[in-house]
């Protein structure tokens, strides 16, 4: 059975990316992915019972952050538990450590690389 990963980030360009990037696990059947540009969509049906297995969420984004976003998560009952990743061009060490004391799981850098988005999904999910 695929995981369902969800990507949250307001930008076309990193949804078109990360589904290149994803390609091969999309393709094999391991991962299904799901995308957001809106995080209060994403929260929304949340609400309305969506299940997933990992979220990779992008930090700055209009409508709400990302860690605004990850603060919800780790604070709802049915997501609290669920892996999150931060995909990212910002690098303030005091938003990683916000970050860290939230509760996210791990952190990828923009611009991102293909095995490395592919090497962090593996590792958070337990694909070989």
């Amino acid at each position: 059975m695929s995981k369902k990963v969800i990507l949250v980030d307001d930008s076309q360009t990193v949804h078109i990316s990360f589904g290149m990037a994803i390609e091969e696990l999309v393709s094999s059947g391991e991962i299904e992915k799901v995308s957001y540009f809106n995080p209060l969509e994403f929260i929304g049906d949340i609400k309305k019972g969506l299940d997933y297995d990992l979220c990779i969420t992008d930090i700055n984004m209009p409508e709400m952050n990302g860690l605004d976003l990850a603060e919800f998560l780790k604070s709802n009952p049915s997501t609290k538990i669920k892996p999150i990743l931060a995909l990212t061009s910002e690098d303030s060490d005091a938003i990683k450590q916000k970050a860290k004391e939230i509760g996210l799981t791990g952190w990828i850098t923009k611009p991102f690389t293909a095995q490395k988005v592919e090497t962090a999904i593996k590792r958070v999910l337990r694909i070989r």
